[in-house]
Protein backbone atom coordinates (compact mmCIF):
# COMPACT_ATOMS: atom_id res chain seq x y z
CA UNK A 1 0.00 0.00 0.00
CA UNK A 2 3.10 2.48 1.11
CA UNK A 3 4.39 2.20 -2.24
CA UNK A 4 1.01 2.19 -4.17
CA UNK A 5 0.87 5.86 -2.93
CA UNK A 6 4.12 6.95 -3.54
CA UNK A 7 3.54 5.87 -7.21
CA UNK A 8 -0.19 7.79 -6.55
CA UNK A 9 1.81 10.79 -5.73
CA UNK A 10 4.60 11.08 -8.64
CA UNK A 11 1.23 10.39 -10.74
CA UNK A 12 -0.53 13.44 -9.57
CA UNK A 13 3.08 15.34 -10.25
CA UNK A 14 3.34 13.54 -13.93
CA UNK A 15 -0.51 14.81 -14.60
CA UNK A 16 -0.37 18.38 -13.01
CA UNK A 17 3.06 18.70 -14.68
CA UNK A 18 1.12 19.04 -18.04
CA UNK A 19 -0.25 22.44 -18.06
CA UNK A 20 -1.99 21.86 -21.29
CA UNK A 21 -3.90 18.83 -19.81
CA UNK A 22 -4.32 21.42 -16.56
CA UNK A 23 -6.21 24.07 -18.64
CA UNK A 24 -7.80 21.75 -20.45
CA UNK A 25 -9.31 19.75 -17.68
CA UNK A 26 -10.14 22.50 -15.21
CA UNK A 27 -10.65 25.19 -17.56
CA UNK A 28 -13.08 23.97 -20.15
CA UNK A 29 -15.83 22.86 -17.92
CA UNK A 30 -15.98 26.00 -16.15
CA UNK A 31 -15.06 28.15 -19.42
CA UNK A 32 -17.38 26.90 -21.14
CA UNK A 33 -20.23 26.26 -18.68
CA UNK A 34 -19.74 30.37 -18.08
CA UNK A 35 -19.73 30.93 -21.98
CA UNK A 36 -23.14 28.66 -22.71
CA UNK A 37 -24.85 30.10 -19.55
CA UNK A 38 -24.84 33.34 -20.52
CA UNK A 39 -25.24 32.67 -24.31
CA UNK A 40 -28.61 31.18 -23.17
CA UNK A 41 -29.28 33.43 -20.52
CA UNK A 42 -32.00 35.06 -21.57
CA UNK A 43 -33.64 31.85 -22.04
CA UNK A 44 -36.18 32.85 -25.22
CA UNK A 45 -35.49 34.21 -28.63
CA UNK A 46 -36.47 37.92 -27.98
CA UNK A 47 -36.66 40.51 -30.18
CA UNK A 48 -36.22 39.31 -33.73
CA UNK A 49 -35.93 42.17 -35.90
CA UNK A 50 -38.24 42.75 -38.84
CA UNK A 51 -39.69 44.95 -41.30
CA UNK A 52 -42.67 46.75 -42.38
CA UNK A 53 -43.82 47.31 -45.32
CA UNK A 54 -47.25 49.36 -45.49
CA UNK A 55 -48.22 50.35 -49.08
CA UNK A 56 -51.55 51.46 -47.62
CA UNK A 57 -51.13 53.56 -44.74
CA UNK A 58 -54.64 53.32 -43.10
CA UNK A 59 -56.08 53.06 -39.58
CA UNK A 60 -56.40 49.11 -40.20
CA UNK A 61 -52.72 48.88 -41.12
CA UNK A 62 -51.55 51.17 -38.33
CA UNK A 63 -53.59 48.74 -36.23
CA UNK A 64 -51.52 45.19 -36.92
CA UNK A 65 -48.49 47.52 -36.97
CA UNK A 66 -48.95 48.34 -33.38
CA UNK A 67 -49.61 44.54 -32.39
CA UNK A 68 -46.44 43.68 -33.58
CA UNK A 69 -44.61 46.15 -31.49
CA UNK A 70 -46.51 45.05 -28.59
CA UNK A 71 -45.08 41.49 -29.47
CA UNK A 72 -41.94 40.81 -27.15
CA UNK A 73 -40.26 38.15 -29.46
CA UNK A 74 -40.33 40.16 -32.68
CA UNK A 75 -38.91 44.05 -33.06
CA UNK A 76 -40.43 45.85 -35.62
CA UNK A 77 -36.94 47.38 -37.16
CA UNK A 78 -38.44 49.77 -39.77
CA UNK A 79 -42.03 50.85 -41.25
CA UNK A 80 -41.98 51.59 -44.85
CA UNK A 81 -44.22 52.63 -48.05
CA UNK A 82 -41.79 50.77 -50.41
CA UNK A 83 -39.67 47.76 -50.08
CA UNK A 84 -36.65 49.28 -51.30
CA UNK A 85 -33.54 47.15 -51.46
CA UNK A 86 -34.26 45.04 -48.98
CA UNK A 87 -32.75 41.72 -50.59
CA UNK A 88 -29.40 43.37 -49.97
CA UNK A 89 -30.61 44.50 -46.77
CA UNK A 90 -31.82 41.46 -44.97
CA UNK A 91 -28.27 39.75 -44.77
CA UNK A 92 -26.49 42.55 -43.66
CA UNK A 93 -29.11 43.92 -40.92
CA UNK A 94 -30.55 40.07 -40.48
CA UNK A 95 -34.30 41.07 -41.07
CA UNK A 96 -35.90 37.43 -40.20
CA UNK A 97 -38.67 38.67 -41.82
CA UNK A 98 -40.73 40.99 -44.19
CA UNK A 99 -44.09 41.41 -43.59
CA UNK A 100 -45.69 43.47 -46.94
CA UNK A 101 -49.17 45.19 -46.31
CA UNK A 102 -50.72 45.47 -49.81
CA UNK A 103 -52.31 48.60 -51.37
CA UNK A 104 -56.38 48.88 -50.48
CA UNK A 105 -55.52 46.92 -47.70
CA UNK A 106 -58.41 48.04 -45.88
CA UNK A 107 -60.38 49.01 -48.12
CA UNK A 108 -60.18 45.12 -49.46
CA UNK A 109 -61.29 44.14 -45.80
CA UNK A 110 -64.36 45.85 -45.70
CA UNK A 111 -65.33 44.87 -49.44
CA UNK A 112 -64.43 40.86 -48.05
CA UNK A 113 -62.50 40.68 -50.61
CA UNK A 114 -59.73 38.98 -48.65
CA UNK A 115 -56.58 41.07 -48.73
CA UNK A 116 -53.45 39.06 -48.23
CA UNK A 117 -50.55 39.72 -46.01
CA UNK A 118 -47.14 38.57 -47.66
CA UNK A 119 -44.56 37.40 -45.68
CA UNK A 120 -40.90 36.71 -46.45
CA UNK A 121 -38.91 34.74 -43.86
CA UNK A 122 -34.85 34.60 -43.67
CA UNK A 123 -34.36 30.93 -43.68
CA UNK A 124 -30.56 31.81 -43.07
CA UNK A 125 -31.54 30.63 -39.25
CA UNK A 126 -34.66 28.12 -39.09
CA UNK A 127 -34.53 28.35 -35.32
CA UNK A 128 -34.79 32.62 -35.76
CA UNK A 129 -37.32 31.91 -38.63
CA UNK A 130 -39.36 29.49 -37.31
CA UNK A 131 -39.91 31.39 -33.56
CA UNK A 132 -40.78 34.89 -35.83
CA UNK A 133 -43.14 32.57 -37.90
CA UNK A 134 -44.88 31.39 -34.89
CA UNK A 135 -45.22 34.92 -33.15
CA UNK A 136 -46.13 36.91 -37.10
CA UNK A 137 -48.71 34.00 -37.18
CA UNK A 138 -50.04 34.74 -33.28
CA UNK A 139 -50.58 38.29 -34.15
CA UNK A 140 -52.14 37.98 -37.54
CA UNK A 141 -54.40 35.23 -36.77
CA UNK A 142 -55.49 37.60 -33.80
CA UNK A 143 -56.31 40.69 -35.54
CA UNK A 144 -58.09 38.33 -37.90
CA UNK A 145 -60.31 37.31 -35.52
CA UNK A 146 -60.97 40.78 -33.98
CA UNK A 147 -61.74 41.81 -37.60
CA UNK A 148 -64.04 39.27 -38.02
CA UNK A 149 -65.95 39.48 -34.51
CA UNK A 150 -66.04 43.26 -35.07
CA UNK A 151 -67.96 42.76 -38.64
CA UNK A 152 -70.31 40.32 -37.34
CA UNK A 153 -71.47 42.93 -34.51
CA UNK A 154 -72.07 45.66 -37.26
CA UNK A 155 -74.56 43.05 -38.32
CA UNK A 156 -76.20 43.13 -35.14
CA UNK A 157 -74.57 40.49 -33.23
CA UNK A 158 -74.85 40.49 -29.55
CA UNK A 159 -70.35 40.41 -28.86
CA UNK A 160 -70.55 37.21 -27.14
CA UNK A 161 -73.11 35.80 -29.57
CA UNK A 162 -70.53 37.21 -32.34
CA UNK A 163 -67.28 35.76 -30.52
CA UNK A 164 -69.09 32.29 -30.40
CA UNK A 165 -69.99 32.04 -34.29
CA UNK A 166 -66.50 32.97 -35.10
CA UNK A 167 -64.88 30.71 -32.63
CA UNK A 168 -66.21 27.18 -33.24
CA UNK A 169 -63.96 25.40 -31.13
CA UNK A 170 -61.44 26.53 -28.48
CA UNK A 171 -57.36 25.81 -28.47
CA UNK A 172 -55.64 25.86 -25.06
CA UNK A 173 -52.15 24.77 -25.32
CA UNK A 174 -50.84 23.37 -21.95
CA UNK A 175 -47.08 23.49 -22.30
CA UNK A 176 -45.07 20.27 -19.99
CA UNK A 177 -41.90 19.52 -19.09
CA UNK A 178 -39.67 23.31 -19.45
CA UNK A 179 -43.40 24.80 -20.14
CA UNK A 180 -41.49 28.21 -20.04
CA UNK A 181 -39.57 27.47 -23.33
CA UNK A 182 -36.02 28.26 -21.08
CA UNK A 183 -32.95 27.76 -23.26
CA UNK A 184 -30.61 27.83 -20.52
CA UNK A 185 -32.82 24.87 -19.02
CA UNK A 186 -33.07 22.80 -22.05
CA UNK A 187 -29.45 23.40 -23.75
CA UNK A 188 -26.71 24.00 -20.85
CA UNK A 189 -26.94 20.53 -18.69
CA UNK A 190 -26.42 18.81 -22.07
CA UNK A 191 -23.58 21.00 -23.06
CA UNK A 192 -22.02 20.21 -20.11
CA UNK A 193 -22.35 17.09 -20.32
CA UNK A 194 -20.88 16.78 -23.85
CA UNK A 195 -17.69 18.60 -22.51
CA UNK A 196 -17.17 16.57 -19.42
CA UNK A 197 -17.34 13.73 -21.96
CA UNK A 198 -14.95 15.46 -24.23
CA UNK A 199 -12.26 16.73 -21.36
CA UNK A 200 -12.44 13.44 -19.68
CA UNK A 201 -11.36 11.45 -22.89
CA UNK A 202 -8.32 13.53 -23.38
CA UNK A 203 -7.33 13.09 -20.05
CA UNK A 204 -7.18 9.66 -19.87
CA UNK A 205 -5.88 9.29 -23.30
CA UNK A 206 -2.51 10.53 -21.66
CA UNK A 207 -2.38 7.90 -18.99
CA UNK A 208 -0.36 5.26 -20.97
CA UNK A 209 0.18 6.84 -23.95
CA UNK A 210 2.77 9.31 -22.64
CA UNK A 211 4.50 6.46 -20.44
CA UNK A 212 5.22 4.46 -23.36
CA UNK A 213 6.30 7.65 -24.84
CA UNK A 214 8.56 8.90 -22.34
CA UNK A 215 9.46 5.45 -21.18
CA UNK A 216 8.08 5.76 -17.99
CA UNK A 217 6.13 2.92 -18.68
CA UNK A 218 9.29 0.57 -18.25
CA UNK A 219 9.44 2.08 -14.14
CA UNK A 220 6.07 0.72 -13.52
CA UNK A 221 6.38 -2.66 -14.39
CA UNK A 222 9.40 -3.12 -12.05
CA UNK A 223 6.72 -2.29 -9.62
CA UNK A 224 4.25 -4.61 -10.63
CA UNK A 225 3.57 -6.85 -13.47
CA UNK A 226 -0.02 -7.03 -13.00
CA UNK A 227 -2.41 -4.50 -15.39
CA UNK A 228 -5.11 -4.16 -12.83
CA UNK A 229 -2.51 -2.46 -10.75
CA UNK A 230 -1.63 -0.60 -13.12
CA UNK A 231 -5.12 0.67 -14.37
CA UNK A 232 -5.97 1.62 -10.58
CA UNK A 233 -3.14 3.53 -10.47
CA UNK A 234 -3.78 5.44 -13.39
CA UNK A 235 -7.57 6.08 -12.60
CA UNK A 236 -7.50 6.96 -8.86
CA UNK A 237 -5.59 10.40 -9.50
CA UNK A 238 -8.97 11.26 -11.77
CA UNK A 239 -11.32 9.02 -9.45
CA UNK A 240 -10.53 12.01 -6.60
CA UNK A 241 -10.31 15.51 -8.87
CA UNK A 242 -13.23 14.48 -11.30
CA UNK A 243 -16.10 14.79 -8.53
CA UNK A 244 -14.63 17.78 -7.80
CA UNK A 245 -15.14 18.97 -11.40
CA UNK A 246 -19.08 17.49 -11.09
CA UNK A 247 -19.29 20.05 -8.23
CA UNK A 248 -18.30 23.00 -10.39
CA UNK A 249 -20.78 22.09 -12.72
CA UNK A 250 -23.43 21.62 -10.21
CA UNK A 251 -22.82 24.82 -9.28
CA UNK A 252 -22.96 26.47 -12.87
CA UNK A 253 -26.16 25.23 -13.43
CA UNK A 254 -27.45 26.43 -9.92
CA UNK A 255 -25.69 29.86 -11.14
CA UNK A 256 -28.31 30.31 -14.51
CA UNK A 257 -31.40 29.57 -12.59
CA UNK A 258 -31.39 25.75 -14.41
CA UNK A 259 -34.53 24.91 -12.49
CA UNK A 260 -34.51 21.00 -12.49
CA UNK A 261 -34.29 18.29 -10.16
CA UNK A 262 -30.84 17.13 -10.70
CA UNK A 263 -29.47 16.05 -6.55
CA UNK A 264 -31.44 12.54 -6.03
CA UNK A 265 -29.86 8.90 -7.01
CA UNK A 266 -31.04 8.70 -10.30
CA UNK A 267 -29.06 11.50 -11.32
CA UNK A 268 -26.20 10.23 -9.02
CA UNK A 269 -25.73 6.80 -10.72
CA UNK A 270 -25.96 8.10 -14.01
CA UNK A 271 -23.63 10.29 -13.33
CA UNK A 272 -21.45 7.61 -12.27
CA UNK A 273 -21.83 5.38 -15.32
CA UNK A 274 -20.79 8.26 -17.12
CA UNK A 275 -17.77 8.80 -15.24
CA UNK A 276 -16.34 5.53 -15.64
CA UNK A 277 -16.94 4.77 -19.06
CA UNK A 278 -15.73 8.04 -20.57
CA UNK A 279 -12.51 7.03 -18.54
CA UNK A 280 -12.24 3.57 -19.59
CA UNK A 281 -12.47 4.27 -23.42
CA UNK A 282 -9.86 7.20 -22.84
CA UNK A 283 -7.70 4.70 -21.34
CA UNK A 284 -8.52 1.57 -23.59
CA UNK A 285 -7.18 4.14 -26.66
CA UNK A 286 -4.16 4.73 -24.30
CA UNK A 287 -3.03 2.00 -24.14
CA UNK A 288 -3.63 0.73 -27.50
CA UNK A 289 -2.48 3.56 -29.38
CA UNK A 290 1.28 4.44 -27.84
CA UNK A 291 1.17 8.07 -29.02
CA UNK A 292 -0.42 11.29 -27.03
CA UNK A 293 -1.38 12.84 -30.78
CA UNK A 294 -3.04 9.77 -31.96
CA UNK A 295 -4.96 8.85 -29.23
CA UNK A 296 -6.59 12.43 -28.54
CA UNK A 297 -7.02 12.99 -31.88
CA UNK A 298 -8.59 9.41 -32.52
CA UNK A 299 -10.78 10.29 -29.45
CA UNK A 300 -11.54 13.61 -30.53
CA UNK A 301 -13.07 11.86 -33.80
CA UNK A 302 -15.79 10.08 -31.35
CA UNK A 303 -16.35 12.86 -28.97
CA UNK A 304 -16.83 15.87 -31.70
CA UNK A 305 -20.40 14.77 -33.59
CA UNK A 306 -21.03 12.96 -29.95
CA UNK A 307 -23.70 15.76 -28.71
CA UNK A 308 -25.29 15.83 -32.45
CA UNK A 309 -25.55 12.75 -32.37
CA UNK A 310 -26.94 11.61 -29.18
CA UNK A 311 -30.55 13.05 -30.60
CA UNK A 312 -30.99 15.71 -27.35
CA UNK A 313 -31.64 18.22 -30.11
CA UNK A 314 -32.05 16.49 -33.49
CA UNK A 315 -34.58 13.22 -32.89
CA UNK A 316 -33.12 10.05 -33.91
CA UNK A 317 -35.92 9.03 -35.74
CA UNK A 318 -34.41 11.43 -38.58
CA UNK A 319 -30.94 10.21 -38.26
CA UNK A 320 -29.99 6.53 -40.37
CA UNK A 321 -30.27 3.78 -38.45
CA UNK A 322 -27.09 2.64 -39.17
CA UNK A 323 -25.61 6.17 -37.54
CA UNK A 324 -27.50 5.99 -34.20
CA UNK A 325 -26.87 2.53 -33.65
CA UNK A 326 -23.09 3.64 -33.54
CA UNK A 327 -24.17 6.25 -31.27
CA UNK A 328 -25.48 4.04 -28.76
CA UNK A 329 -22.10 3.04 -28.06
CA UNK A 330 -20.72 6.60 -26.85
CA UNK A 331 -21.32 7.16 -23.13
CA UNK A 332 -22.69 10.82 -23.64
CA UNK A 333 -25.73 9.00 -25.86
CA UNK A 334 -27.10 7.18 -23.11
CA UNK A 335 -26.28 9.83 -20.16
CA UNK A 336 -28.63 12.49 -22.36
CA UNK A 337 -31.60 9.98 -22.87
CA UNK A 338 -31.33 9.19 -19.41
CA UNK A 339 -30.67 12.74 -17.70
CA UNK A 340 -33.66 13.99 -20.04
CA UNK A 341 -36.13 11.10 -18.35
CA UNK A 342 -34.90 11.75 -14.73
CA UNK A 343 -34.71 15.90 -15.05
CA UNK A 344 -38.19 16.66 -16.74
CA UNK A 345 -40.50 13.29 -16.51
CA UNK A 346 -39.26 12.68 -13.16
CA UNK A 347 -38.00 9.49 -13.79
CA UNK A 348 -36.36 6.91 -11.12
CA UNK A 349 -34.00 4.47 -11.49
CA UNK A 350 -35.97 1.68 -13.27
CA UNK A 351 -37.14 4.65 -16.31
CA UNK A 352 -33.39 4.69 -16.77
CA UNK A 353 -32.97 1.00 -17.02
CA UNK A 354 -31.87 0.75 -20.19
CA UNK A 355 -29.57 3.43 -20.40
CA UNK A 356 -27.70 2.00 -17.31
CA UNK A 357 -27.50 -1.66 -18.78
CA UNK A 358 -25.52 -0.43 -22.09
CA UNK A 359 -23.50 1.82 -20.02
CA UNK A 360 -22.65 -0.87 -17.68
CA UNK A 361 -22.23 -2.74 -20.96
CA UNK A 362 -19.54 -0.17 -22.02
CA UNK A 363 -17.41 -0.42 -18.77
CA UNK A 364 -17.57 -3.85 -18.31
CA UNK A 365 -16.26 -4.51 -22.29
CA UNK A 366 -13.99 -2.00 -22.24
CA UNK A 367 -12.50 -2.72 -18.74
CA UNK A 368 -11.93 -6.67 -19.68
CA UNK A 369 -10.42 -5.07 -22.84
CA UNK A 370 -7.79 -3.09 -20.65
CA UNK A 371 -6.77 -5.85 -18.51
CA UNK A 372 -6.26 -8.02 -21.43
CA UNK A 373 -4.72 -5.36 -23.73
CA UNK A 374 -2.21 -3.70 -20.85
CA UNK A 375 -1.71 -7.50 -19.48
CA UNK A 376 -0.08 -8.54 -22.78
CA UNK A 377 1.96 -5.28 -23.19
CA UNK A 378 3.71 -5.94 -19.95
CA UNK A 379 4.12 -9.39 -20.69
CA UNK A 380 6.05 -8.37 -23.63
CA UNK A 381 7.95 -5.83 -22.59
CA UNK A 382 9.21 -7.98 -19.64
CA UNK A 383 10.03 -10.70 -22.09
CA UNK A 384 12.45 -8.03 -24.33
CA UNK A 385 14.05 -6.60 -21.10
CA UNK A 386 15.22 -10.16 -20.19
Amino acid sequence: MKKFIGLLKLEFRRIFSNSVLMAIFFGAPIGYGILFGYVYQQAKVKDLPIVIVDQDQSPASDKIIDAFEDNEGLHVFDVRAIPGDIINEMPVNQYVAVITLPTDFEKDLLQKKHPEVRVDLNMANILNANTASNHINTVLMTINAGIEIEGLKKQGFHPDQAKASYESFKINFNKLYNSTGNYVTFMLPGLLAAIMQQIIFLAMALAFSRDFEDGYFGKLVKESKSSIYHIGLKATPFLIMLPFMWFIISLLLTFFNVNLDLLNLPMLVLTTLLTFASMFIGMLFSIAIPSQLKATELLMVISTPAFILSGFTWPTSAIPELITNVAQFIPVTQFLSGFRKIAFYGGDLSSIGPEIRILVGIILGTLIAMVFLLQFKINRFDKKKN
